[in-house]
């Protein structure tokens, strides 16, 4: 008798064990899943690895669009003085023209956004090479063809106006002006 309750005891975590390898198991699949949808996304706008290149997109931009403002200030004081010389010594124009240049200093400072902006994406982007490298090592350890083979469930697609806001593009990418030309012929 007391073997049988010793073999019943034994089916019971035998039937434990096999419930929990199967959770295990189920946990996995959702785990390798969710890499492969990383890994492989439906839409790639929303690719994990294209953000750094769309943030690195921004720094550029800011970057161009800052020394564009500086170098229209530094241009525009240069015109100031010009016009302080033709002023003579009118008060009132002269304190107009302090104004303007007060304000192109302004401006000036204010572009110290662009470095800061830049700092801050830089983190980011560092963080998300981080992840990449993380997701990529699973990859290597689970293997590259079964990711690619596991199923993702697709997110919902973009309807009406929503398929055709596609932002701003990177270099290279979207639709040329040339083809943007042709429409309108």
């Amino acid at each position: 008798m007391a073997e049988m309750g010793s073999t019943q005891t034994m089916i019971t975590e035998i039937n434990r064990l096999k419930r929990e390898i199967f959770g295990l198991f189920e946990y996995m699949q959702r785990v390798r899943q969710e890499i492969a949808a990383i890994h492989k996304p439906a839409d790639q706008a929303d690719n994990l690895f294209s953000m750094e290149d769309q943030l690195d997109a921004i720094v550029s931009a800011t970057e161009q669009a800052t020394d564009t403002i500086m170098e229209s200030i530094e241009k525009n004081n240069d015109l100031v003085e010009k016009l302080r010389a033709r002023v003579g010594d009118d008060p009132e124009a002269l304190a107009l023209i302090d104004k303007m240049v007060d304000n192109g200093m302004l401006v000036f400072e204010a572009c110290s956004f662009q470095d800061i902006t830049g700092q801050r994406i830089s983190k980011v982007v560092k963080s998300m090479k981080y992840v990449e490298t993380r997701v990529n090592a699973i990859i290597e350890i689970w293997g590259k063809k079964a990711v690619e083979m596991t199923p993702v469930s697709v997110p919902t697609k973009r309807e009406g106006d929503k398929v055709l806001l596609n932002g701003p593009q990177l270099e290279g990418g979207g639709i040329s002006q040339e083809e943007i030309d042709k429409l309108f012929e």
